[in-house]
């Protein structure tokens, strides 16, 4: 009974590392969330240039750590990876925060401060690349004992790795609130440079206190395993695969009496390795990484339907926002709300409904599924992604409604007597789908490939949403061209009464229908890791 307790508690340096997890998703967002308002504004971009620009750097952000985690796992400790990629970030906000002074201070030629706001962003890009993957299996591996990490064979019970990963969220959605709610005014109210000076300073505080307390840490000898490292495993392949091939050979043997009219023709192979067990060498590295490639391509059909998902995910830094912009937005007489704030609610609905999950939702579910789990990851991702389809009907309803009262205005204000407070169940429904979807995504990547591979789960799992930021641009300009063709300003005119944001929130929401379609027909048929597991031990 105790050691069922403990499994269902986190331990106090796991605890530490979602705090610092937090810090710096206060930072990422106090950039992000507004940065579309900063390319407008300030860069002078337009709205689709903007939203591309935005969605082109996410989805950078997203896709470098498929490429810099295998070396970072190769040959450096996930602790020295951490401050490395974290210096990186911290120069990348320091060159941003310094960009926006200038513009501010100085008349700065656009070109140059553009090229040099970009190398900004990508800096940041670099760094989070090996920053947050490692952070997170990091902070996975201060679970007290090696059986707290892998997956249970057993999914219909519950256990410390699923509630390390729904804190885990929990953490870097209370930061990522805090960073929309009060940069986002501050910006608009204080300037851009202490807008982004602020989340420079919360972030290198967040890299004092994670050095300062590494004496509490565990760290796992599995880090130095040699077949641990992925990069060094990849070119063992290669170098297996080319010798390989450079042993085969064709011969011609002599026609036998039983097919005197026929030529065989026999592939003759050479033994790939020595048989040198009694040396006490590795033999793994050979068979183990064609079994890692195939965990990987046994998940690609479950990721490339989860890409839809990734792509509604970034409408509400973009979209949503310029949305808000043209909405009645004061509360009272004095007070301006900054459309980007209300992507809190995405969050405050996370924090809030979050201890729910497990109070209410979970005893719902073991009544009619009958398990201890309730619902299993592959059930949890897909309620997300129904949610976040609903949340895409909504917006379109609510854009469709903006657009009839703007038609009836005979002012040129681009502002229509519509309360951005209209916006809000979109926000609410996007962030109760990232408590089903985006948490068990999480747990889905991390359990369902080998444990010397844990960091790439989670490399996975952020590549989603990479493909889907570029996903989102690629979209956006296909849909430019084919509108706005005939000379006309398309669905995305930067006036947002010709706009037509209603039309492109509802192919996004039937886009999504036909991808949540396949990937329930996916799942009919997709065998988890431990099931193969206990296939294997039969």
């Amino acid at each position: 009974m105790a050691g069922g307790q403990r499994s269902m508690r986190l331990n106090k340096p796991c605890i530490l590392l979602i705090v610092v997890a937090g810090m710096e998703r206060f930072a990422f967002k106090g950039v992000v969330s507004n940065l579309v308002t900063y390319l407008t504004d300030v860069v002078k971009m337009s709205n689709s240039t903007a939203a591309k620009t935005v969605n082109s750097w996410c989805g950078v952000t997203s896709m470098l750590p498929l490429l810099m985690v295998p070396l970072a796992d190769s040959y450096w400790h996930r602790y020295s990876t951490i401050l490395a990629f974290s210096f990186l970030y911290i120069t990348g906000l320091l060159a941003l925060t310094s960009t926006a002074l200038l513009w501010t201070w100085i008349p700065v030629d656009k070109t140059g401060g553009s090229s040099f706001l970009f190398w900004s962003l990508y800096l940041i890009s670099l760094g989070l690349s090996g920053y947050n993957p490692s952070l997170q299996a990091f902070g996975a591996d201060q679970l007290e004992t090696d059986e707290d990490l892998p997956c249970t064979k057993d999914e219909k019970k519950p256990d410390s790795k699923s509630l390390f990963f729904q804190w885990w969220y929990f953490g870097i959605c209370s930061g990522s609130l805090l960073g929309v709610s009060v940069m986002s005014y501050i910006q608009d109210t204080s300037g851009w440079g202490i807008g982004f000076a602020i989340p420079t300073i919360v972030m290198i505080t967040s890299v004092a206190i994670f050095s300062f307390s590494s004496r509490f840490y565990t760290y796992r000898q599995q880090d130095m395993d040699v077949n641990s490292k992925p990069l060094q495993n990849i070119f063992q392949a290669i170098k297996t695969t080319t010798s390989k091939m450079k042993n085969f050979g064709f011969t011609l043997p002599a026609a036998s009496n039983k097919s005197s009219h026929v030529i065989e023709l026999e592939l003759q192979e050479k033994p790939l390795c020595r048989e040198n067990k009694e040396l006490g060498e590795p033999q793994k590295s050979s068979i183990e990484l064609p079994q890692s490639v195939k965990v990987v391509l046994r998940l690609f059909p479950i990721w490339t339907m989860l890409l839809m998902f990734a792509v509604i995910f970034q409408q509400p830094a973009t979209f949503f926002t310029k949305q808000g912009m043209t909405m009645k937005r004061n509360i009272g007489r004095n007070l301006l709300i900054p459309p980007a704030m209300l992507q809190s609610a995405i969050t405050i609905s996370i924090i809030l409904l979050m201890p729910l999950y497990d109070k209410v939702l979970i005893p719902l579910t073991r009544l009619i599924t009958r398990q201890e789990k309730g619902i299993n990851v592959m059930q949890r991702m897909g309620i997300g992604m129904v949610l976040s389809i609903i949340a895409m009907v909504i917006a379109a309803v609510v854009e469709r409604e903006r657009l009839r009262i703007a038609s009836k205005l005979e002012s040129q204000s681009e502002t229509v007597p519509l309360s951005i407070f209209w916006l809000l169940p979109q926000y609410i429904l996007l962030g109760i789908s990232d408590i089903f979807t985006v948490v068990g995504m999480q747990e889905f990547f991390y359990c369902e490939v080998p444990i010397r591979m844990r960091t790439m789960g989670i490399a996975l799992y952020t590549s989603v949403f990479g493909v889907g930021s570029f996903m989102s641009a690629f979209l956006i300009w296909l849909i430019e061209i084919f509108t706005s063709s005939g000379g006309g300003d398309g669905w995305f005119s930067d006036d947002m009464r010709e706009a037509r944001l209603d039309k492109y929130y509802w192919l996004l929401a039937i886009s999504s229908a036909l991808s949540l379609l396949l990937y329930t027909v996916l799942c009919r048929f997709y065998k988890s890791r431990s099931e193969l597991d206990s296939e294997n031990c039969k």
